[in-house]
């Protein structure tokens, strides 16, 4: 599917989990243990949640969300704790498969599916210091896809009254006092991750909050 930017979503999810299991495939053995941006999770438990639609067929899904009794959220932190046990090779193998790269979140489309990838790409990289810059375009997609209504309902994040403005890209959302900062800092403060949104800046940064 290509995006008003030009931009294929469907290359770009693929592009993203290739570049993140490189990345992770060269980084140290600790990093699989070290902490990330999700609460309680280290790297191995986010890399095994972002791979589970490229292990688990549709049959297996629907099983673990009934043993969850139909709670998505509590069903992903068991699967991604008892998955995390899992070989690094393993759940690379998963992050690099046809199906992770074929696979799209319920109504989002493959630039869902993107965001799935680049947030939890950042999750990981930031808090270990991974040098590694989202490429713009896909960026660009992803902070659009944060800032509808359903994106910003679903993280609790508020942004009313405030133009947010990334200083390393050429985007910006709404109007109103300006909050400033780079655009994987924005993306992660619409996800609600308090380090994205402790490094923005501009007088309208206060207004950005979440639950």
């Amino acid at each position: 599917m290509t995006t008003t930017s030009g931009l294929d979503a469907r290359v770009a999810v693929a592009e993203e989990c290739d570049e993140l299991a490189a990345l992770l495939a060269q980084a140290p053995a600790e990093v699989w243990d070290s902490m990330s941006l999700c609460s309680g999770w280290r790297v191995r438990e986010v890399v095994a949640h972002m791979t589970m639609p490229g292990r688990y067929s549709s049959a297996r899904f629907l099983v673990e969300l009934a043993r969850s009794r139909g709670r998505f959220n509590q069903m992903a932190d068991r699967c991604a704790r008892r998955d995390a046990g899992l070989e690094p090779g393993e759940l690379l193998s998963a992050l690099t498969s046809r199906r992770m790269k074929d696979w799209t979140p319920p109504g989002g489309g493959f630039e869902g599916a993107l965001t799935h990838a680049v947030i939890h790409g950042l999750d990981i990289t930031v808090p270990a210091g991974i040098s590694r810059q989202v490429p713009v375009e896909r960026l660009a997609l992803v902070l659009d896809g944060l800032t509808q209504g359903k994106s910003l309902k679903h993280f609790g994040v508020r942004v009313d009254g405030v133009q947010l403005r990334a200083t390393d890209m050429d985007w910006s959302f709404g109007s109103g006092a300006a909050v400033a900062g780079e655009g994987q800092d924005l993306a992660l403060a619409l996800c609600g991750r308090r380090v994205g949104a402790d490094r923005l800046t501009g007088p309208g940064t206060g207004r950005v909050t979440t639950r």
